[in-house]
């Protein structure tokens, strides 16, 4: 699809959006947008050919789980454009990153805005936790750790097919504490699935607050070599690192992106809150007027209106 913004816009957006949509309903994934606009708005705004979406702009609602009695049935995976062989494939491997990631659907022209109004309500394809019906999804990644390895398989399958089509994995470093991301990175360096590629949110956060505090995971990057990836460590803010980074050269072996980032950034109201972050409700309505009041400022709006 042709640009209609720019990604540093687009990025921008996405925080404005889920904000106004938290404020609206009284919380949500306020510091995946911090940490993950710029990464989300890169992959769909410039880094992936993606091609137009297949599904309607006003997402459907659920039509049942796959069965022989559901020959319609169909994932939500049509919002990144055809699988045809020379376009790529995107996985969202973080579920509930959702918000985030139907906020940048919106952004770039890919989903209606009023398909955010039916966000985690009885019957809605939009759900909170993001499942493979869900627009922009494509398999349920709510158990965190299989995003990379469901890439990999479908990235090898392609090479072996001779498709051009590279295969991108979106992800977040709560997932290095499950070890079938390490066999993924293992099986795809061993089997030269040079067409996979993936970044990684390094957010340092998870449900249960700082990662550190949960399981300390050591040195993400030199782990990852030592497993055979090429490894780029960035500033996951710094769009023009991004960039340098999809370049570096990996032949025989995947490219990970370490995208070092802030979940507190465009939103600095919420380090009150550190070290829980993963879901942010608010305490009380002073709370809520505050922080309206306080991040629609950094983010350059007016406050929203969401009623009392």
């Amino acid at each position: 699809m042709e640009n209609q913004k720019t990604t540093e816009e687009v990025a921008r957006g996405i925080r404005r959006r889920v904000f106004e949509h938290s404020m609206r309903n009284n919380g949500g994934y306020l510091s995946q947008a911090c940490s993950a606009a710029e990464q989300l708005a890169f992959l769909y705004n410039e880094a992936l050919n993606l091609g137009q979406p297949t599904l309607p702009e006003v997402p459907r609602p659920f039509g049942g789980v796959p069965s022989a009695d559901n020959p319609d049935y169909v994932t939500g995976a049509g919002y990144n454009g055809p699988f045809e062989p020379h376009y790529d494939r995107l996985f969202i491997a973080p579920a509930h990153y959702a918000l985030v990631a139907y906020a940048t659907l919106i952004e770039v022209g890919r989903m209606a805005p009023e398909g955010l109004e039916m966000f985690n309500k009885d019957g809605s394809s939009v759900e909170m936790i993001g499942a493979e019906h869900s627009p922009g999804m494509e398999v349920h990644n709510g158990t965190l750790g299989i995003g990379l390895s469901t890439g990999a398989g479908l990235a090898w399958g392609r090479k072996r097919k001779g498709e051009p089509g590279e295969v991108c994995v979106f992800m977040s470093d709560g997932e290095v504490q499950e070890g079938q991301t390490w066999e993924a990175v293992q099986a795809a360096a061993h089997h030269g699935i040079d067409n996979l590629w993936a970044i990684m949110d390094v957010n340092r956060q998870q449900c249960d607050g700082a990662m550190d505090s949960v399981m300390e995971v050591g040195d993400i990057a030199t782990k990852l070599r030592d497993f055979g990836a090429v490894v780029v460590e960035i500033d996951g803010h710094d769009l023009d690192a991004m960039r340098q980074a999809k370049a570096e050269p990996h032949e025989g072996r995947p490219l990970i992106i370490l995208a070092n980032t802030s979940p507190t950034q465009g939103m600095s109201f919420l380090q009150r809150r550190f070290p829980r972050l993963h879901y942010v409700r608010f305490k009380s309505e002073e709370e809520r007027a505050e922080m309206n009041r306080e991040i629609a400022a950094e983010l350059g709006i007016a406050p929203i209106d969401y009623g009392h």
